[in-house]
């Protein structure tokens, strides 16, 4: 059984980010796994634990997403493969659905575990786009997994419950918060990390189009306007006033 898990790395949520031309200035940026990757990480590493499964995590951007390989060598998986693309962007999620689906067809990846989002671009659509360009089923908000063989179990997060579904390998599964609770590092997982090899594979020699969006220009979001207090002495008065600034300055009602 090989299980696959897709490690993005991304700034860290504390990190103040600044916009500079089409992208942000990555000086004094703090760089992590994204936290539903890492719900994706525990789970291949229980199923390696209970089914005797090899783990390898694919890491898809820069030279930088080396040290997403590292940590997830610091928590136990066997292989770490760098898709390296210098030119990558989180936007371009066709591209990176592609680029993944190509690779993991060709290694031979029975299930594919990813996170449920990542909270840079916050699309959720790359899982999705990887299962339809591989061909396989895709179960997503996954928060209970079991292997037997050649077919999964998932418990998954539906509108008002869960719902339980099966497949068969190969298959494509994003983890849910819910999922587990992801383990740390230990040191001795951290000093191992920094001696194992991560295999790089350039993108291009996989054979995919080239990037389908390009970034113009980013911009902050506009400032948020300044509050206002309403007048009146009481509160029918306060009512009053906000109706007739409702319907005569914001043309709501």
């Amino acid at each position: 059984m090989n299980i696959f898990v897709l490690v993005k790395q991304v700034p860290d949520t504390e990190t103040r980010i600044k916009i500079s031309g089409t992208g942000i200035d990555e000086n004094g940026i703090k760089w992590i796994v994204s936290p539903f990757d890492e719900h994706a990480l525990e789970e291949a590493l229980r199923q390696k634990e209970k089914t005797g499964a090899t783990v390898t995590a694919v890491s898809l951007g820069p030279a930088r997403c080396v040290e997403a390989l590292r940590t997830a060598y610091a928590l136990g998986v066997d292989n770490a493969v760098h898709l390296k693309d210098d030119d990558y962007n989180v936007f371009d999620v066709s591209y990176a659905a592609a680029v993944l689906a190509k690779y993991c067809k060709e290694a031979g990846a029975d299930v594919v575990l990813a996170g449920h989002i990542a909270i840079d671009s916050q699309s959720s659509m790359v899982p999705a786009m990887l299962a339809e360009q591989m061909g396989v089923a895709n179960i997503n908000n996954a928060v209970e997994l079991s292997i037997d063989g050649d077919k999964v179990k998932v418990r998954r997060e539906i509108e008002g419950g869960l719902a339980t579904m099966e497949s068969a390998t190969p298959v494509v599964i994003s983890a849910a918060k819910n999922l587990n609770d992801p383990r740390y590092p230990s040191l001795k997982g951290i000093m191992a990390s920094k001696k194992k090899k991560v295999e790089e594979k350039a993108v291009s020699e996989l054979g995919v189009d080239g990037a389908k969006v390009e970034m113009l220009a980013m911009e902050p979001p506009p400032p948020r306007p300044p509050g206002r207090v309403l007048e009146g002495d009481s509160p029918e008065a306060k009512a009053a006033e906000l109706v007739k600034s409702l319907r005569e300055e914001a043309k709501v009602i």
